[in-house]
């Protein structure tokens, strides 16, 4: 008798509705990452009573605690994940520890308890990084691959925008346990999400249990093929997957554009601030405003390079990216240097501010492009031999390195510009990253 299909399959088994739930669960990890930056001095001055010469250090800590989890779960977490082919229990899981993390963190009972729950968070947030991106490449058309992936990585920097905005907002309007309301609805509404979602075995399952007792009345036994594996016999689990990946030179080109673009956006966060109130003597609202200049343009156009790269490959887009983001660096350092038409006036507040704003929509054509060039030398490994990564595929791994080196330069990025500031000066520091930028172009 033939089975029943699960209620709403059409809908919840839709590429449209697996997206949405995919995006909007890493729209949830940035959002719930940053939402924490604006509260954390009233959490450790006000809740903890701390003095506040403690404040720089311990919102230094939280925040490098969290990277820092996520870095090193990041490879474990994928290795359990690309084990099975459901991804709906590891991103179940992952938003239950997301949950669990919040709850502490907010709760800010001790300076132990909110370090506890920021390592919950950070490797829950890392599990539904990494499983949820997964969940996008097996579920989407390769030839949609780049949209995608452009709207996905839209959403990511609009979680990162939206976060510190939302809770510092409702902080000062209605209070601070109607602040923390935020995100937890939003983890309601990302569970419930992912609790519809059928993903592509369980529509697999349910369209072929419908046929399966006609199927065994009518066909012959299968005639087993010599080069098929032994029934009974354990497929193989791809143990030497990093090894396979990262001798690969179109991986470590790959890695290298993760990297650079994380150091360089990691780098605006640790000088910009102090930069722009030197030259410009800008408070905190105009600073924001120039973080915003530097993020809006990306979400809007992170769409259509997506688009622009199904239809015209990686390689141009990303050649064009880092050729033109090298010479802005370096235009965004001159304000300051005493050169006549970029003084600390107007000019070079003009100057300053039409650079930001042209790195942030240069960026789409870099940002991703190392996922995406990662996803397509793994679909062609696994295209010449299905069963090099296991069963189930590599993309979860693959997903976790990205994660790692993403994080790598999230840590190095502000050392390494501050070092250069402290010594040489805000110039010398743009003008190195833009040089390293024309190196990433000869790989």
């Amino acid at each position: 008798m033939p089975a029943t299909q699960p209620w709403g399959y059409r809908w919840r088994s839709s590429q449209a509705f697996l997206i949405f739930t995919a995006t909007l669960g890493l729209f949830s990890e940035t959002f719930l990452y940053a939402f924490i930056v604006p509260i954390l001095s009233y959490m450790i001055e006000d809740r903890l009573q701390l003095p506040s010469t403690q404040t720089q250090w311990l919102t230094t800590a939280l925040l490098t605690t969290h990277g820092f989890v996520a870095m090193a779960s990041a490879p474990i977490i994928a290795h359990f994940a690309d084990k099975t082919s459901d991804r709906r229990m590891p991103l179940l899981l992952a938003l239950t520890g997301c949950a669990l993390g919040t709850l502490l963190v907010a709760i800010c009972s001790s300076v132990w308890l909110l370090f506890v729950g920021r390592v919950i968070q950070g490797a829950a947030g890392s599990a539904g990084w990494i499983v949820g991106f997964a969940t996008l490449t097996d579920n989407i058309r390769p030839d949609r691959m780049g949209q995608v992936l452009g709207t996905a990585m839209s959403l990511v920097t609009a979680g990162v925008i939206m976060g510190p905005m939302i809770s510092g907002a409702l902080l000062q309007l209605v209070g601070y346990w109607a602040a923390w309301s935020a995100p937890l609805i939003l983890l309601g509404i990302d569970f419930v999400a992912r609790l519809l979602m059928l993903a592509k075995d369980d529509t697999q399952t349910a369209s072929s249990d419908a046929s399966t007792d006609e199927q065994e009345s009518l066909l012959p036994s299968k005639t087993r093929n010599p080069s098929d594996p032994e029934e009974g016999c354990p497929a193989s689990t791809g143990p030497g997957f990093y090894r396979i990946v990262l001798c690969n030179i179109r991986v470590i080109a790959a890695l290298l554009n993760t990297l650079t673009f994380s150091m360089v956006i990691s780098g605006f966060d640790a000088t910009l601030p102090l930069h722009l109130q030197k030259i410009f003597h800008w408070g905190p609202l105009p600073i924001g405003m120039i973080f915003l200049g530097l993020q809006v343009p990306s979400i809007i156009l992170g769409p259509i390079v997506g688009w622009l790269r199904d239809r015209v490959g990686l390689r141009y887009p990303t050649t064009i990216g880092w050729t033109l983001t090298a010479p802005l660096l370096w235009l965004l350092g001159m304000p300051g240097t005493g050169a006549v038409w970029a003084d600390h006036g107007e000019n070079g507040k003009y100057i300053f501010i039409g650079g930001i704003v042209a790195i942030g929509a240069v960026s789409p054509l870099v940002r991703g492009a190392g996922t995406f060039q990662l996803i397509t030398v793994t679909n062609d490994l696994q295209a010449e031999k299905p069963s090099i990564f296991g069963p189930h595929g590599g993309s979860s791994r693959i997903f976790s390195i990205t994660e790692v080196i993403f994080n790598m330069g999230a840590m190095l990025g502000p050392l390494l510009s501050g070092a250069l500031v402290e010594v040489f000066g805000f110039y010398t520091m743009v003008g190195t990253f833009g040089q390293w930028c024309y190196c990433i172009l000869e790989k």
